[in-house]
C-alpha cells in the first residue's frame, strides 16, 4: 500500500491530473469514480488505484485486475474532487480518423469552436448521446476532452461517442460539406428559425463559446 504523497506514482498521478501537457505526452488520462471506472472498457484500462476504504468494500470489483492501493488520505490527495469515491483509472488515449467517422451516413454531428468550460464539453457529449449524434468534432483552442472534470461529465459517453480533434476547423467544416453533410451555426444574428431545416440527411451543427458565440469566421 503507498502511504507517501511523495511516492513517484502519485506524483505522476498528480501530474496527469492537472497537466494536458502530460497527458499528451504519454497518452494516457485519468478516470475517476466507480460508475466511470465500470464505464471503461478493460482494454483501454492501463492501471487501476484505489483507496484502501475502498478496496475493502469492493473486493470483487478489483479480483484479478491491476491495481494499486493507496492509503485514504494520499488517495485524497491525489483526487481531482472533493468526496473522492475511491478508485481512479489510468486509461489510454483513443484516436479517430475523421475519414472513419464520416463513414457513416446520415449522421448528427456536433462541432465545437472555443468552447471552454470542461462541464459544458462533458454535457454535451452526454446529452448528444441520447440524441443520437454520430459523433463530435472539436478545434484546438475547444478545453481538453481528456480534462478530469470533462471525462467526470460525459458519465461514460467519451467512450461510446467518436470525436476528433482538428488543427484546421474551417477546412474541417469543407471536407464535411464536400461529404454533403449540411452544416448550420448556432447564431444569434441567424435567418433561418431552427425547425425549418430538413435534419433527415447528413447534419452538423456549429456551437462556438459560451459567451462570445461562434468566431464571425467561423459563422460566415
Amino acid at each position: 500500500m503507498i502511504t507517501s504523497t511523495s511516492n513517484a506514482q502519485v506524483k505522476a498521478l498528480s501530474k496527469l491530473i492537472k497537466n494536458a501537457r502530460a497527458r499528451r505526452q504519454q497518452q494516457v488520462y485519468i478516470v475517476e469514480g466507480i460508475r466511470m471506472f465500470r464505464e471503461t472498457p478493460e482494454d483501454r484500462i492501463e492501471k487501476i488505484y484505489a483507496s484502501e476504504s475502498f478496496a475493502k468494500e469492493h473486493e470483487v470489483l478489483l479480483e484479478g485486475k491491476d491495481w494499486e492501493m493507496l492509503s485514504d488520505a494520499v488517495f485524497a490527495s491525489v483526487s481531482d474532487t472533493k468526496t473522492p469515491q475511491g478508485v481512479l483509472c489510468l486509461v489510454k488515449m483513443s484516436e479517430n480518423r475523421l475519414e472513419d467517422m464520416l463513414q457513416q451516413k446520415n449522421g448528427l454531428w456536433l462541432i465545437l469552436e472555443n468552447v471552454q468550460d470542461p462541464g459544458n464539453l462533458g454535457t454535451m457529449f452526454r446529452t448528444g448521446e441520447g440524441a443520437g449524434i454520430a459523433g463530435v468534432i472539436m478545434d484546438r483552442s475547444t478545453v481538453d476532452i481528456y480534462n478530469p472534470k470533462t471525462i467526470r461529465s460525459t458519465m461514460g459517453s467519451i467512450f461510446r461517442v467518436p470525436f476528433f480533434v482538428t488543427e484546421d476547423l474551417h477546412e474541417t467544416i469543407r471536407q464535411l460539406q464536400n461529404a454533403q453533410i449540411s452544416v448550420y451555426a448556432a447564431h444569434l444574428e441567424g435567418s433561418v428559425c431552427y425547425d425549418t431545416p430538413d435534419y433527415t440527411k447528413g447534419t452538423a451543427f456549429l456551437i462556438g463559446n459560451e459567451g462570445n458565440g461562434l468566431t464571425k469566421e467561423t459563422a460566415a
